[in-house]
């Protein structure tokens, strides 16, 4: 007699490599990496785990490795020491950009960069990850579902109303949420955004905290970021780096109350 087909619902088991490298259940596993240049340790042994589905942001002074962590994950800087996994088995440390962005990164730098010339409408069509090949682009196969994928993304980044708008002609945080959109279009897993709210106002940093809630109601998100205010507002877990290790770790009001976050970064 046959077995009943397995529930699809079920989530998959860890698999033993899994369970050893203690990385079940995380979206990034950061574990003892290190980066040097020119004998100047950016990262010193650093480890830390953001979870699947999380929201995360990363705070510290100057020089403290934010960059730099996001260049391993990223894969614009190789580690001297250390591996970064992602979904549990994946080793970003022996990939390079290209394949870590296929793999279901997307990072956003700080400054935006959007095509000016195109409008809001054409650049998330041209960010959108989808078969460009001869046959699939002469019989639109997917065009409908291409243009619903659009749609979503201009309500989810507060551009619904300017979708015919140039993009050169769109407020500093305007163009912020474009690019945003831009890297959502690629369908990313984990999403990572280097001080989204430098230049806002006081307005678009409150409307690009709703949006990096309803993105990360979908995927994880690593946010690293200056404005304490802005990173109280995302009410998420916090990481202090400092030197290059992890300082500190848990809420904001947690890690404000650290006497050497404190001293280092927060002073009195």
């Amino acid at each position: 007699m046959n077995s009943a087909p397995p529930n699809k619902s079920t989530p998959a088991s860890p698999s033993r490599q899994e369970k050893k490298n203690g990385t079940h259940g995380s979206i990034l596993y950061i574990d003892g990496v290190s980066v040097t240049f020119d004998g100047f340790k950016a990262l010193n042994e650093l480890s830390f785990v953001v979870a699947t589905g999380e929201m995360r942001a990363v705070i510290g002074p100057n020089g403290a490795g934010k960059t730099t962590m996001m260049d391993v994950v990223s894969g614009r800087t190789r580690p001297d020491q250390g591996r970064a996994i992602f979904k549990g088995k994946i080793d970003l440390t022996k990939l390079d950009e290209a394949a870590i962005a296929e793999s279901g990164i997307g990072r956003k730098f700080q400054k935006p960069t959007v095509f000016e010339q195109q409008t809001v409408y054409e650049n998330l069509d041209l960010a959108l990850k989808t078969d460009r090949r001869v046959f699939p682009t002469l019989f639109h196969r997917s065009a409908h579902k291409h243009q619903k994928r659009i749609e979503e993304v201009l309500e989810v980044i507060a551009l619904p109303d300017q979708r015919s708008v140039q993009a050169g002609s769109l407020s500093h945080g305007q163009k912020q949420w474009l690019e945003i959109g831009m890297l959502l279009a690629q369908d990313p897993e984990l999403l990572m955004v280097d001080e989204p709210v430098a230049g806002m106002t006081d307005l678009e940093t409150e409307q690009t905290v709703e949006i990096l809630k309803r993105i990360s109601s979908k995927r994880s998100v690593l946010v690293v970021e200056h404005d304490m205010e802005f990173v109280r507002a995302l009410n998420t877990k916090v990481t202090v780096l400092h030197e290059g290790s992890v300082l500190a770790e848990g809420s904001l009001d947690f890690v404000q109350k650290n006497e050497r976050v404190i001293e280092v970064y927060l002073g009195r």
